[in-house]
């Protein structure tokens, strides 16, 4: 299996190179302190290595929690043209089998906890952020400019900035990681209608839902939309109650960049810091580090939201979230209220790691999905269908 191979060479790495903790970086050195004059935070690690099946256990003590964390917040992933070890996540996935027990689950949903992940994770995202993440950005069989990957990653339909610099004028890790597309490659369907909306992302759909509730349930099995807690208590929840979300799911191997689904003028912006590394009990096991919970992850991990007024007036107000899932440590945003923006015009880019998208409509601001849809009911969408940028999913 992909994770325990990688699980395995992570604990193998670890024994043969420990760290001398005077040499941590400061996130770390902070998460250590936590656990350290926190005991229910430190019980709760504790319980959470045994819980691990030991087929699985990467680390059993805390000292070992922080190396590895030390280890993979301090250099840049290295591609595999290996599929069993292709296009992963290390944090997420040294996390994948701790997320899943009991204790887990609790832990991640601690906030001090969260708090100080999310510091290893932005003093990661500076690091890949920097000119030295670029050693992993090379033509051999380990690079991500490897012919394998650019196969894997459709590097041909990306703006290449300098062909012939060893790291192809990429200033970064993330510079590549969020790499902008040619233009011709996505084009935007009607940009002079108002009544069609587009897809902001490239990704897979993970599910459309119809009549969707201020609140509701968002932690059961079935995940339902909870427009309070999406919209972390935005007054406006109350006015697409009984409205639409799609929502859609961009992997590693996607284009990192969103755009806006409509043409329309920013009305409101707003981050809210969230969690990470938790997922749905009710969903059971998942290997994926949790992306079989982003009904749930809408509503409480860290996530970006942008308000815009349509240019139809028969639409209104959409809300596009930006959300974090599993390492994501940065949504960068490059509007502001009041600005005008069209159909297709970029909004903004995720750092390294997974992320997903939802769009929320007003009651009758959608006559009809154009995807292909599934069974009829409260979810018409088919998960896994294939989405590119600026593709019709919808119309007024």
């Amino acid at each position: 299996m992909q994770i325990d191979s990688f699980l395995a060479d992570t604990r193998e790495e670890l024994h043969d190179a420990r760290t001398v903790t005077s040499h941590w970086s400061a996130p770390v050195q902070a998460l250590s302190g936590l656990l350290r004059r926190d005991p229910i935070v430190r019980m709760y690690a504790l319980e959470m290595f045994q819980q691990v099946p030991r087929q699985h256990r990467v680390v059993s003590s805390i000292a070992e929690l922080l190396e590895a964390l030390e280890l993979l917040s301090t250099r840049a992933p290295e591609y595999s043209s290996d599929p069993e070890r292709a296009n992963f996540f290390p944090v997420s996935t040294l996390f994948v089998y701790m997320m899943a027990t009991p204790a887990g689950q609790a832990l991640f949903r601690n906030h001090d906890f969260n708090d100080c992940l999310r510091g290893i994770l932005k003093s990661w995202c500076l690091y890949l952020d920097s000119p030295e993440s670029r050693d992993v950005l090379h033509e051999n069989d380990n690079g991500w400019l490897c012919e394998s990957s650019c196969e894997r990653h459709n590097l041909d339909e990306y703006l290449i900035p300098d062909a012939s610099d060893p790291h192809w004028g990429f200033k970064s890790f993330n510079d590549f990681f969020h790499r902008q597309i040619r233009p011709e490659c996505r084009p935007i369907e009607e940009p002079g209608n108002s009544s069609v909306i587009v897809s902001p992302n490239d990704g897979t759909l993970y599910k459309v839902a119809l009549g969707v509730k201020s609140a509701d349930l968002f932690w059961i099995k079935s995940q339902p939309y909870s427009l309070h807690d999406m919209l972390a208590g935005d007054t406006s929840a109350n006015k697409f109650e009984g409205g639409a979300v799609f929502q859609s799911f961009l992997d590693g191997r996607n284009y990192h960049r969103f755009w806006s689904p409509i043409s329309g003028t920013v009305s409101k912006l707003k981050t809210i810091e969230g969690l990470m590394f938790s997922n749905a009990e009710s969903i059971g096991e998942d290997s994926t580090a949790g992306t079989y919970s982003q009904g749930y992850m809408s509503c409480v991990n860290t996530r970006t939201l942008v308000f815009i007024e349509s240019d139809d007036p028969g639409i209104g107000t959409v809300c596009l979230i930006a959300v974090g899932i599993s390492e994501v440590s940065s949504i960068s945003t490059f509007v502001e209220v009041g600005r005008h923006v069209d159909k297709g015009e970029e909004l903004g880019y995720f750092s390294y790691g997974g992320s997903s998208v939802c769009l929320i409509f007003k009651p009758g601001a959608i006559r009809e999905f154009t995807i292909d849809s599934g069974k009829a009911g409260t979810e018409v969408g088919t998960r896994g269908v294939v989405l590119r940028a600026g593709q019709r999913i919808a119309e007024h």
